[in-house]
């Protein structure tokens, strides 16, 4: 596609302005460099990015109005489509981890099977409280709140949790009002395959990686507050090369 003199990209508040700046009036800050490679490129800039966009996605309805947009702070990193569809709540392909354990059903799936540097990925934890059970929400108070876990060696990193709206559950005896959830919920945990050059470099010859954690959690239901919890979780997920270069189809 072509975008002459960027007016779409300036009609979406989106021009990289920071690819311009090596040329410009600014050229000599000492931070403009470090700038350049966070936002712009590793290697610097060149006069044949004057104009592109800062890289992100934008998500419409079908009368073609904005919903949702996601952006990083890093050029490198980039949400898959997978990722976005299931944080819209888009069912998946993907085939997914049943746990039983004597307070949950849980079942977790990640948003993509493969990944590549830079790709920031959704791992969904689907969660069913057994009858009568509940476990507790962010904000409660003296239990522990049901957590997914993970691990992050590098080149990965975890980013926040995401958490569904909770309930609250009063318990009379002690006149006590506390987040929970008692129905079925899903949690949504990103992650980020590190897309810098030195991180390139140290998956060079590895054909997967590992992610591993826990699902931490206390349950109760009307009576008992159970032993706070631990459940180990991990996923596997194919490594596949970073696309540098654009495809060249056959005349």
């Amino acid at each position: 596609m072509s975008d002459a003199g960027s007016a779409t990209i300036k009609r979406y508040g989106i021009l990289n302005t920071l690819a311009m700046e090596p040329t410009g009036p600014n050229r000599t800050e000492s931070a403009l460099a470090d700038d350049i490679k966070t936002y712009v490129s590793a290697v610097g800039a060149n006069p044949r990015m004057a104009g592109m966009a800062f890289p992100g996605t934008f998500i419409l309805d079908r009368n073609g109005r904005v919903r949702s947009r996601s952006f990083e702070d890093f050029y490198v990193t980039r949400t898959t489509a997978a990722s976005l569809l299931m944080r819209a709540g888009t069912d998946h392909a993907v085939s997914g981890t049943k746990i039983s354990t004597a307070h949950l059903e849980v079942t977790t799936y990640p948003s993509d099977e493969a990944i590549a540097p830079g790709n920031r990925i959704t791992i969904a934890v689907e969660v069913i409280p057994h009858r009568g059970m509940h476990v507790y929400a962010p904000g409660a108070s003296g239990y522990r709140v049901i957590t997914v876990k993970l691990e992050s060696p590098a080149p990965i990193r975890v980013l926040p949790t995401i958490y569904p709206p909770s309930q609250i559950y009063v318990f009379k005896p002690l006149n006590e009002r506390v987040p929970v959830y008692q129905q079925p919920f899903r949690l949504l945990q990103d992650v980020v395959l590190d897309g810098t050059l030195q991180a390139q470099t140290s998956l060079r010859g590895k054909e997967s990686i590992t992610v591993t954690g826990a699902i931490e959690y206390q349950a109760c239901d009307d009576r008992i507050c159970f032993n706070p919890e631990s459940v180990p979780v991990s996923w596997t997920f194919m490594l596949r090369p970073l696309v540098l270069e654009r495809a060249v189809r056959p005349q």
